[in-house]
């Protein structure tokens, strides 16, 4: 209706962090109308006096968003007609200019939930560094999720989604106990200090899957590259953690030098092969020529998959 209530206001501008209570005085600090809603003038004024750097960026984006609809359209009219090689340039460019784009946002994302994590940590006070890391497919900002969850109101088959979700999660919550105890075996390998179980013979259940794929990845880094290798790993572990065959994905740092290892748990050997041929895979293979100091060593094993 041209103006936003409060509720309104929380829904899109809740990031997580600030608490109701603060988003509340934020609400009332915009209102300068003192009529308990906002509108667009008051949203820009009290915006614009914060944009810093941002102006600039902001700027160029609207005009990045001209210049792409143009092509756009341009590509629209042209490319039935173009000759086989022509079209294959546009296809090109296309590709180029996504990835470019995508590359940019993974950035601001990066800096958006280190921005996040960096106050929710000054909030809630020092906390113990956890090794584990679990990431789910699926998983996404808070953002993105209270986005989600507005469109999944509105899904005509919305009971059929939850019903979808409640057994993914009852599954997830099964593949979790499984891989939080390999993980705290891998930790006491590592340590060495394994303590041997007494023998004790397991019997397969019917449908069970008989192994999981774990691999170690071990990359030291050029000290110089580590801030395009940590960039170019965090995509490659969202692009892992989204495929349907990965379990799980982990990574640890040395503290003393720039070594990295990374754990990941595969459903079968199958899934990890076909994870080798996917083009986010042979992307990172391709970065770490310039990014690794000498080739990443790789160690795969399998192991009982009811462990």
């Amino acid at each position: 209706d041209g103006k936003l209530s409060f509720e309104e206001f929380k829904a899109y501008f809740d990031d997580g962090v600030l608490s109701g209570e603060e988003l509340h005085e934020l609400f009332r600090m915009i209102d300068t109308h003192n009529t308990d809603n906002l509108d667009t003038e008051e949203l820009c004024k009290y915006f614009s006096q914060h944009l810093g750097e941002y102006e600039n960026v902001l700027s160029v984006l609207e005009d990045l968003n001209i210049t792409i609809l143009k092509a756009m359209d341009k590509t629209k009219k042209d490319y039935q007609e173009a000759s086989g090689l022509e079209q294959f340039v546009t296809r090109f460019l296309l590709k180029e200019t996504v990835n470019q784009l995508q590359s940019l946002q993974s950035s601001l994302e990066c800096a958006m939930e280190t921005t996040e994590e960096q106050t929710r940590q000054e909030r809630q006070g020092p906390t113990k560094p956890e090794v584990l890391s679990i990431q789910w497919p699926g998983k996404r900002s808070a953002r993105r999720l209270q986005r989600n969850n507005s469109l999944s109101l509105k899904c005509p088959n919305f009971s059929t989604v939850f019903m979808f979700s409640k057994g993914r999660i009852e599954e997830d919550s099964h593949w979790m106990t499984q891989i939080n105890r390999l993980q705290k075996l891998i930790d006491r390998l590592e340590k060495k200090d394994l303590k041997l179980e007494p023998f004790e013979e397991e019997v397969l259940e019917e449908n069970t899957r008989a192994h999981i794929m774990i691999v170690q990845r071990q990359m030291s880094v050029i000290e110089e590259e580590l801030e395009g290798f940590r960039l170019a790993l965090k995509q490659y572990v969202e692009s892992a953690s989204a495929q349907g065959g990965c379990l799980h994905v982990s990574t640890q740092k040395h503290p003393s030098e720039s070594r990295f290892i990374l754990y990941e748990f595969w459903e079968n050997s199958n899934a990890w092969n076909s994870h080798l041929q996917m083009n986010y895979s042979k992307t990172f293979q391709r970065s770490n020529v310039d990014f690794l100091e000498t080739p990443e060593l790789i160690t795969t094993m399998l192991v009982p998959g009811k462990y």
